[in-house]
């Protein structure tokens, strides 16, 4: 899944010294911020706004309050405590937070480890990676079909689970296939970059930034769907329209390659090996195994799609976190079942899988201390109110594209994208109200800005790793990439834009 806190930029070897500022990881920067917000408690002025029957702010009630400024030390230790209980005050009670009750962060992490256990098992039965393997290798000879067939399921994958670092393991061997199919290296790492990257700016239950960033803003994952499907379709298919483009470039005339001078040496290192050699095939239980994973998906997202709203006369079942991890513990189960993991291979799988996302968990708490300390010093108001001033007059397609902007430096800023979804939505849903706009824009907003930092950014182990494995200098990556960054880009605003424009 894609989540740069949860992965570490790769090291260079022991025998090298790197000189000169490192920058700090996610957890070391939420905690900075934490203290940051601790002191500004004493600043900044404390003050409440009036809040009408739904408990959203009234506009123009703001007013102030006694100052309750933070105990720095001890505050900014407990806060990423609190933040998953859910913040009380010295009496025990929960505070108002996002104008209704602030639940903590556990039925967000929680729900974090369950679906990594859920992705462990299933990676245990070896049904992803045999998949994949035996796609390739039922289209050699046909390598040209391979590069929107593979996008679209990388696509698809980043899409509902947030597919980044499962993809590293196929490195090998796309690249080695497309340098035999008369390509080059960069052909093979912008199959596996763009398409799985693709599918996570285009998330459509994908529930470590759609499904945590909606949670917080109080929305269903199933709001802002078919924009985000229009993401996923059309970005998806100017992502293959650029690879394609190139790779045909370079097959006529290789010495078009943007790696044409690594050639030799790329040739020499892939196809001596066998890392283009596939001797697995799917068995029964395996495919059953993959069409089990998908359902886990298709019932989390029909479990919290409001039917009933849509007037479509299907059963509205009213899922959120509970219900969610519920249903990925049945399909993790009946997977291991039919995997023939047996009892320990199940359990162990499980484990292992949530291991591998524990750190993400923790990140939602982390940054979730950020919102304890600024409700519990009542200054969220205050920023809201500021906010409020400087946005007043502007239209909502105006704020959307501010908000857009605003989101790419706070992606490099927070390189968590959980972590940014949990310190962002309880502040910015609110200030959209303001402007007109609805929550899902934000969640919208958030995920694409986020998604398109994560094709380029330098600090993220899937493309630099991803890069390093290739043998793609990563300045090579990025002219390849931008104009399709800038494209996909001006497809988010687009859609921003519409969206907003429907909801008007």
């Amino acid at each position: 899944m894609t989540e740069a806190a949860a992965s570490t930029p790769i090291q260079p070897e022991p025998s090298e010294k790197k000189h000169g500022f490192k920058m700090p990881g996610a957890y070391t920067i939420l905690f900075i911020l934490i203290v940051i917000v601790a002191i500004s408690t004493y600043f900044i002025p404390a003050g409440v706004y009036d809040l009408n029957a739904d408990g959203e702010p009234i506009p123009g009630t703001y007013h102030e309050v006694d100052a309750q400024p933070a105990r720095i030390i001890r505050d900014s230790l407990s806060a990423p405590i609190e933040g998953m209980y859910g913040i009380q005050d010295e009496t025990g009670n929960v505070n108002a937070f996002n104008y209704g009750e602030l639940y903590g962060a556990i039925d967000v992490a929680l729900f974090v480890i369950i679906v990594g256990g859920f992705l462990g098992v299933t990676m245990k039965t070896g049904a992803i990676n045999t998949g994949i393997n035996s796609l390739v290798r039922s289209l050699k000879g046909r390598e040209k079909l391979m590069i929107p067939v593979l996008m679209c399921i990388f696509a698809l994958g980043g899409s509902t689970y947030g597919m980044a670092e499962e993809t590293l393991a196929f490195y090998p061997l796309v690249v080695a296939v497309m340098i035999a199919a008369g390509y080059d290296a960069l052909t093979g790492a912008a199959i596996l970059l763009l398409g799985a990257g693709i599918g996570v700016i285009g998330s459509t239950i994908n529930p470590f930034s759609t499904g945590i960033a909606s949670g917080f803003a109080d929305e269903s994952i199933a709001d802002g769907l078919p924009g985000r499907l229009v993401m996923l379709v059309v970005g998806s298919a100017i992502g293959i329209f650029w690879v394609m483009r190139y790779a045909e470039r370079v097959k006529n005339d290789p010495s078009k390659s943007l790696v044409f001078s690594m050639k030799e040496e790329n040739e020499q290192k892939f196809l001596s090996s066998s890392a283009g050699e596939v001797n697995e095939s799917l068995t029964g239980k395996q495919k059953i195994c993959l069409i089990l994973f998908f359902l886990g998906f298709l019932f989390m997202m029909y479990g919290v799609i409001p039917w009933s709203d849509l007037g479509l006369g299907l059963p509205t079942l009213w899922w959120w976190f509970p219900q969610m991890s519920a249903s990925f513990i049945l399909f993790s189960i009946l997977i291991g079942i039919v995997g023939g993991l047996g009892e320990e291979g199940l359990t162990n799988g499980f484990v292992d899988g949530a291991r591998d996302l524990l750190g993400v968990a923790l990140i939602v708490g982390v940054a979730r201390g950020i919102s304890v300390i600024m409700n519990n010093g009542q200054i969220t108001d205050t920023v809201l109110h500021w906010a409020e001033d400087a946005v007043s007059g502007l239209s909502g397609a105006t704020f959307l594209i501010l908000l857009f902007l605003l989101f790419i430096p706070l992606s490099f800023l927070i390189p968590s994208s959980s972590g940014l979804a949990t310190v962002t939505m309880p502040i910015l849903v609110p200030l959209a109200g303001f402007a007109g706009v609805t929550g899902f824009l934000v969640v919208s907003a958030y995920q694409f800005s986020s998604g398109l930092v994560a094709l380029l950014t330098p600090t993220y182990a899937v493309v630099m790793g991803g890069l390093a494995i290739a043998r793609v200098p990563y300045p090579t990556w990025v002219k390849f990439a931008i104009p399709v960054v800038v494209a996909l880009g001006i497809l988010s605003v687009l859609i921003l834009l519409g969206g907003n424009a429907l909801q008007s």
